[in-house]
């Protein structure tokens, strides 16, 4: 695929700061109906606190400028129709524990039995108002409260703050399964909101799943904190078949030796943001976050925006940042990508690339790839390319009598290999390269 310069749109504010205004903020707030909390009580006060200090984002926010988050900021969402999708779950035949909320409320009824070998499993609201110690008092609010700096991310402090419900894991062991943790809706207009803490003991190890949607609108943290040589594979996987709108943010502080892999599946949504924000504490640590993105913009308005940052701070690290797009009829997609090397964080090797397949010329692709490095010895690097289909690779493949609209499928599925690597299970790497080709397949023009 040859290179060509990354299409851009105006970006000038075309709205007052009126999303700042304390009222806008109040009726947001309002609409929610805070919890009051238990242990997690001294979190929400401060979330709410920063919170109140920022204010709601407006298109004067740096990180805000190719996203719109006024349908984030608005009291109520628009009620979105209920969709029956027939479709199979991505998982659904795997062997896995299967924990269910429905527009962001833990369904005991729908889920498994939380009984897995190392591992403790939990649901927010269960616990939350209990009296004593417990061992995710100490990591609620906190890692979200440490990624607000340099950049301020208020819809993180708003889910902290009002968040009901959510599932707290502490891995002590290597379990024989993965954890599924499945969202579903059930109301056309609920706002829904979830809060998960995780926490990988020293050399311990687990597979986190994700998959679905929850409410007309979606605003999700995990928290994730690895100890010591532990290890979290976390793979999410949202396909909305409605014009959902959608935020999820991860927060992960790795330790030495440990090592944290992160790949994310988007097909369709009208509107969705997904944030990383990724601090490696110590050395001989591993970060990779990747992502593949497929937008369809006949299926209905179409934006995907990632926006990860990684901080190296400590020796001897390597992080990964790979994110893949496919957009078609108009679809945009957003990539904000940092490395930032502390000083002193030698031999750091940061790599990150966004890449985006046109696959006509009403789409479009806005990338910002950054890198800050205050460390003399090191290896980082950032790249960002968009274009069309390579038209001697499409040319070649039909030479050889492949259809056109296979054709298609094959070159966009090499152009996503990248990403899908990313994922280290073999078998799960399968699973979603065979969803992939089948949602392709399905819209495949001749």
């Amino acid at each position: 695929m040859s290179d060509i310069a990354v299409k851009t749109k105006d970006v000038t504010p075309q709205v007052s700061g009126a999303a700042r205004a304390p009222d806008a903020l109040e009726a947001r707030l309002e609409a929610l109906s805070l919890p009051r909390g238990g242990f997690t009580a001294a979190a929400r006060r401060d979330a709410l606190s920063r919170l109140r200090d920022m204010g709601l984002p407006g298109p004067r926010d740096e990180y805000w400028r190719y996203t719109d988050p006024r349908p984030f900021n608005a009291p109520l969402p628009q009620p979105v129709p209920l969709v029956t999708d027939a479709g199979p779950a991505l998982f659904d035949d795997l062997d896995r524990l299967k924990l269910v909320f429905v527009d962001g409320v833990f369904d005991a009824a729908a889920s498994d039995d939380a009984e897995l070998e190392g591992v403790q499993i939990e649901t927010l609201a269960a616990v939350d108002e209990a009296t004593g110690d417990h061992w995710a008092a100490s990591l609620y609010g906190v890692l979200e409260t440490a990624g607000q700096v340099p950049v301020r991310r208020p819809f993180a402090a708003l889910n902290t703050a009002a968040a009901r419900d959510g599932v707290l894991i502490r891995v002590t062991g290597r379990p024989s399964k993965p954890v599924h943790v499945i969202h579903r809706r059930a109301s056309a207009d609920a706002d829904a909101l979830w809060h998960h803490v995780v926490r990988v003991e020293e050399g311990a190890e687990l597979t986190l799943l994700e998959t679905g949607m929850s409410g007309a609108r979606s605003n999700g943290v995990i928290e994730v904190d690895l100890a010591k040589g532990a290890r979290l594979h976390h793979i999410t996987a949202k396909r909305a078949a409605d014009q959902k709108l959608g935020l999820s943010h991860l927060f992960a502080r790795v330790a030495a030796e440990a090592q944290l892999k992160s790949f994310a599946l988007s097909v369709n949504g009208r509107l969705m943001r997904q944030e990383g924000v990724i601090d490696i504490a110590g050395d001989d640590a591993v970060a990779h976050i990747a992502a593949a993105v497929l937008g369809d913009g006949d299926e209905g308005p179409f934006h995907q925006d990632d926006t990860v940052f990684i901080t190296h701070g400590a020796e001897r690290c390597e992080s990964r940042q790979v994110f893949k797009k496919v957009l078609k009829n108009g679809a945009e997609g957003v990539f904000q990508g940092k490395i930032l090397v502390k000083q002193g964080a030698q031999k750091t090797d940061g790599y990150q690339i966004s890449q985006a397949l046109l696959l006509d010329e009403r789409s479009q692709f806005l990338a910002k790839p950054e890198l800050e490095i205050y460390a003399d010895d090191v290896k980082c690097s950032h790249g960002s390319t968009t274009g069309a289909l390579d038209e001697t690779a499409l040319f070649y493949l039909r030479s050889r009598g492949v259809p056109k609209a296979r054709a298609i499928v094959f070159l966009v599925l090499s152009f996503l290999a990248d990403a899908l690597e990313e994922v280290e299970d073999e078998g799960l790497r399968e699973r979603i390269h065979e969803r992939l080709e089948a949602w392709l397949t399905d819209r495949a023009q001749g």
